[in-house]
């Protein structure tokens, strides 16, 4: 794996075209730029301008706006199994974090996931990650309010999310259509203010939503 890869993809099931492979963060800047993809494979560690800079500077917070709305979405591939940079990526807005050791379909899984505006982070990483956010000694709510109150079901998807759950998985469960599932998780997002299912599930473990 080299330190930047970016993809695209015209639609869902398509074949995944890799436009090029650039071999520091300073060059997937650049890339990015001219080539436009839909997906972005980081690296941590790259030469120069490592992958959580380019992560924070392409989607992170404090990202300017692009005045056509366009940004790429990021998924770290790397061998550092380690929850500090975890947290740094998806705080500066990746919305994949997957493993090298991961296999080729888990792979182009966490890219066809980006690609549909959707997350994957390897299944190793993510119940620990996520428990690891509830408070110690606390009970109740410790996260910030929705802006306005989830119904049980909403809170139903929310908590089958938390645990890793895909849209299928969840659909099947909570016997619903996909559509309904993705309906309940965009207005999830807009009443918890969070950008994807990763920061959905955080909130989950954060305010003891979550349930193994």
């Amino acid at each position: 794996m080299e330190a930047a890869t970016p993809y695209t993809e015209s639609k869902p099931g398509m074949p995944i075209d890799v436009l090029d492979d650039v071999a520091d963060g300073a060059e997937a800047l650049e890339a990015v730029e001219r080539l436009r993809p839909d997906v972005l494979l980081l690296d941590i560690r790259m030469p120069g301008v490592d992958g959580l800079e380019v992560t924070r500077r392409l989607c992170g917070p404090d990202a300017v706006e692009p005045v056509d709305g366009y940004r790429p979405r990021i998924v770290i591939v790397t061998t550092f199994d380690d929850d500090t940079y975890v947290r740094t990526a998806l705080a500066n807005g990746a919305c994949g974090f997957l493993l090298k050791d991961a296999s080729p379909a888990l792979l182009v899984e966490g890219v066809r996931a980006a690609a549909a505006g959707d997350s994957l982070i390897s299944p190793q990483i993510t119940v620990r990650l996520l428990e690891s956010m509830v408070p110690d000694g606390k009970s109740g709510q410790s996260g910030s309010a929705p802006v306005e109150p989830l119904p049980e079901r909403e809170l139903d998807v929310v908590r089958l999310v938390a645990v890793g759950r895909t849209n299928a998985e969840i659909a099947q469960e909570l016997l619903m259509s996909m559509s309904t599932v993705k309906a309940h998780l965009a207005h999830v997002q807009r009443k918890l203010q969070v950008r994807n299912r990763v920061e959905i599930a955080a909130w989950a473990w954060e305010n003891r939503q979550a349930r193994r």
